[in-house]
């Protein structure tokens, strides 16, 4: 939708941000093809005139100098790059890309496909049908940093990997938060717009936030805060279980009726009563007794956790737990317990139905890991590159992601990218990865391309759908980069979403849009037309006609769950082996007192991952990238607020300005990451400052998480000490 005001001379058009969950509504002021500004949507029905200060500073990034507009190509001397036309790249890539697949095969071909990428249907449907034509396993996804082992802990309970239950804050009275900050973060693995609002009025009914987090949040300080020891999340959950199995506060109705396989969860947890778990928790036994009565005497409770506890040793068992939590207390699938959200495009059943949403089908070459809906951790990229033999990755593409910075010891894949025959990088900017490329070729920006939020439907909190329409023309020669992933694909002579050997005989074939399927998929999916024949259903048209979204139910659906699990009984599983064998390794790792203190990450509220250092917006105020350290660490090793200190870990050291604070717990010390921009061509991120904190982290595959080869990102052991020193 747009309106025209002729005085200014500009148009105002509807859209919706796509840099994070919550998916919150925007108004683009446009004038003459160029974006003046960005502001909330005060007609959205979710997100109500709310935008982050990330959305609004998408104007900053849409704008930006720095942007790439035009493919580039690597020198010949190595110097950097220099523009060249679309039609010299697609030919160079296509033609250098038919000879690895012709003297190494598909699997010679890998693919690292960043965060950003998540939010557009077309960018994700198109790759897999890249991958698919190029017959390669090897695609690696941002989701072994983030979320892959819930994903696999839904698989292991559900029998279905894609089904995430999500919190019903509207109607919830406990809200119990593991290692998520929704105050920054706006949510995550759940849809809510004005979350802030939701959890405020949990609290004004009456009801209760409890959040489990070794650092006291935005969102701990706001509601009530448990400190908990990095990486503990395990045990104190099995403590909470403890108590409510040994006071017979479990809900027997319920689990007799959802669930079997009790019994090794009650023989898990009766191993870890709160007092023998009070030290590797650090959360007093008292406490913990008296949180597990709380929370299973609720009216309605929830359980819910995120990227910080996914990121342990152990977090698929995690993930797991959180799940049994809601199970054993009775509060999975019903109205203010943990919800299954379903999509209106029916994706999940699909995902499902054509064995799509696979777990441990392949298994790296590598280190012998699971894929995770057909992807493999990005931290093993870098030995795939260098390690010889077939299947050895030859030809790397990266789009919407910049992996140096983001997976475990960005040195080691730095240096592994300058082995590659072929690099090629679909982006908005040059980076600290993609600055190794041969190629950079300019991506749209979200407001550049039509959208509907199809990953995120089943994630809604209130079940909701918007489609937008680009608002602007790309800036430059900027393709979507469905377009691009079409053309490299047709230049190498293959057809996206057909087997190689097929290509030849069909390459010429026209591909259908993307819109095209998506309004087919939308009409024929369960809350579709049917091409007329229901007629309260959606279609695309019908989307169009409601730019500022539609809500599609008042809650979430309960009663839900013999639909959403997958296993033959039509009951979850309680004790799967891969999770009998996981609570046995609890605690097999041994503490090194060379390393005493444990490394955390956290959420910033002007940061997205790695991309948003260039806005100018994001960054004023002198922004810098501190190590968060409690006054007593502090004290003990020299260090005042704002001197540099030195951070080592097993694996790595970095350097950087320390704010000292009680906001950790004491031997906690937390580090936002996306920070230590190095060379590209984003002028103020680099000058940003700050260190990669990642390069504290391991890639060595003994080091992953082995259910879903997440990257061990927090609760790394390391030590202070002052720069110059060995510390």
């Amino acid at each position: 939708m747009a309106t025209y005001n002729a005085d200014m001379a500009t148009e105002e058009r509807v859209t919706y941000c796509r840099i994070c969950e919550p998916l919150c509504g925007l108004v683009a002021t446009v004038d003459d093809g160029r974006l003046v500004r960005l502001r909330p949507d005060d007609r959205h029905p979710l997100s109500r005139g709310f935008a982050c200060p990330k959305g609004i500073a998408m104007t900053d990034v849409q704008n930006d100098p720095d942007r790439v507009l035009r493919p580039l190509r690597r020198r010949t001397d190595g110097s950097g790059f220099e523009p060249v036309s679309w039609d010299d790249a697609l030919d160079d890539i296509g033609r250098r890309l038919r000879r690895i697949l012709r003297d190494h095969g598909g699997p010679a071909v890998g693919w690292y496909f960043g965060n950003p990428g998540a939010f557009s249907y077309s960018h994700a449907l198109w790759l897999q049908g890249f991958m698919t034509a190029v017959g390669s396993p090897n695609l690696f996804t941002a989701g072994s940093q983030d979320i892959n082992n819930r994903f696999v802990a839904s698989r292991l309970l559900y029998g279905s990997l894609t089904r995430v239950p999500i919190p019903d804050l509207a109607r919830t009275e406990f809200l119990l938060v593991v290692g998520a900050n929704p105050l920054v973060s706006h949510g995550s693995a759940v849809s809510a717009p004005r979350i802030r609002d939701q959890l405020r009025a949990i609290t004004r009914r009456g009801g209760r936030v409890v959040v489990i987090d070794p650092r006291r949040s935005e969102t701990a300080r706001a509601f009530e805060h448990v400190a908990v020891r990095p990486d503990g999340d395990a045990w104190l959950l099995l403590s909470l279980l403890h108590v409510i199995f040994a006071e017979g506060l479990e809900d027997t109705a319920a689990i007799a009726r959802q669930a079997r396989g009790l019994d090794a969860l009650r023989a898990a947890a009766a191993a870890h009563p709160p007092e023998r778990t009070e030290d590797r928790t650090g959360v007093p036994a008292e406490v913990a007794r008296r949180l597990a009565r709380d929370l299973a005497g609720a009216t309605s409770a929830a359980v819910y956790g995120r990227t910080g506890s996914c990121l342990g040793r152990h977090g698929t068992l995690v993930a797991y737990l959180l799940d049994a939590l809601n199970i054993v207390t009775g509060n999975l699938d019903r109205p203010g317990g943990a919800v299954f959200g379903s999509s209106p495009l029916g994706i999940e059943r699909l995902a499902d139905r054509f064995g799509l949403a696979s777990y441990a089908k392949r298994r790296s070459r590598v280190g012998g890991l699971p894929d995770v809906l057909g992807s493999f951790p990005a931290a093993l990229m870098a030995k795939e590159i260098t390690t010889p033999g077939p299947g050895r990755v030859r030809a790397l593409f990266v789009s919407a992601g910049n992996p140096v910075v983001s997976v475990p010891d960005g040195d080691e894949l730095s240096a592994a990218l300058t082995e590659l025959e072929l690099f090629v990088s679909i982006d908005l900017y040059v980076n600290d990865t993609n600055r190794h490329a041969d190629y950079v070729l300019p991506a749209a920006t979200f407001l550049e391309r039509e959208d509907l939020p199809v990953a995120n439907l089943g994630l809604f909190a209130t079940p909701f759908a918007q489609f937008t329409e680009p608002v602007l023309r790309p800036y430059g020669e900027a393709r979507q980069e469905w377009q691009i992933i079409d053309a490299i694909a047709r230049r190498a002579g293959l057809l996206p979403f057909v087997p190689r050997p097929l290509s030849r005989i069909l390459r010429r074939v026209p591909s259908p849009s993307p819109v095209f399927l998506l309004d087919l998929a939308i009409r024929l999916g369960p809350g579709g037309d049917l091409f007329g024949l229901r007629r309260r259903g959606l279609s695309l048209r019908a989307l169009r006609r409601r730019p500022h979204g539609v809500v599609l139910g008042e809650h979430v659906r309960t009663g839900v769950l013999t639909e959403v699990v997958r296993h033959r009984d039509r009951r979850v599983r309680l004790d799967p082996p891969e999770i009998v064998a996981e609570l046995g390794r609890l605690g097999t790792n041994e503490e090194d007192p060379a390393y005493p203190l444990r490394l955390i990450g956290l959420r910033e509220l002007r940061s997205q991952n790695s991309w948003m250092h260039n806005s100018a917006t994001l960054m004023r105020g002198g922004r810098t990238h501190t190590a968060r350290v409690h006054p007593a660490d502090a004290a003990e090793h020299g260090l005042t607020d704002g001197r540099m200190c030195r951070i080592t870990s097993p694996y790595g050291a970095i350097e950087l300005p320390v704010t000292v604070t009680d906001e950790v717990m004491p031997g906690t010390v937390a580090v936002p990451h996306g920070w230590g921009h190095q060379g590209g061509g984003w002028r103020r991120a680099n000058r940003a400052g700050g260190a990669n904190v990642n390069l504290l982290t391991s890639s060595d595959p003994a080091d992953l998480e082995r259910l879903a080869g997440m990257a061990h990102l927090n609760g790394v052991p390391i030590r202070l000490g002052l720069p110059g020193l060995r510390s």
